[in-house]
């Protein structure tokens, strides 16, 4: 992923969004305080945003997944058990390419989430959307600067 791509996606979490399941929901009327109309089925909603600050949580809800799979009783359990998960590690991979475009890829794996945190900070007010990340799985690792001194302008 380019750059310019995760530029494009990146959504500023300072404006309006309410903490989601695992994530930001930035429906408007939910943030406002009405219900939600998919009945908070936040994984398969394009409302639904994943930040910086999600990742670490992320990378542990996949080796969960995976130590389950892994305990399985039988290869087909273990099979259904990643089919299941693929489009969220999707997602998990798209947001670590768009945080390294962004240069926000080495703070967001440093969080400590057990210290106090700047939550303005901008691993915490830069997101992207869910559905948009699993959508970039096919782009290689060097497709995205590398560059993490970069600011964005």
């Amino acid at each position: 992923m380019s750059r310019e791509q995760a530029e494009s996606m990146m959504i500023d979490l300072t404006r309006k969004s309410t903490p989601a399941e695992d994530g930001f929901c930035t429906y408007q009327p939910v943030i406002n305080g009405d219900a939600c109309p998919w009945n908070m089925d936040c994984h398969s909603c394009e409302k639904f945003v994943m930040s910086g600050a999600d990742l670490v949580y992320w990378h542990r809800k996949r080796e969960q997944w995976r130590m389950l799979a892994e305990r399985a009783p039988t290869p087909a359990v273990a099979d259904y058990l990643h089919q299941v998960f693929e489009p969220t590690a999707r997602a998990i991979d798209g947001l670590e390419k768009a945080l390294a475009a962004v240069g926000l890829l080495d703070e967001a794996l440093a969080l400590d989430l057990r210290r106090p945190q700047d939550y303005f900070g901008r691993v915490w007010a830069t997101a992207f959307r869910a559905n948009e990340l699993a959508q970039h799985e096919n782009h290689s690792d060097t497709d995205y600067d590398t560059d993490q001194n970069k600011e964005l302008s």
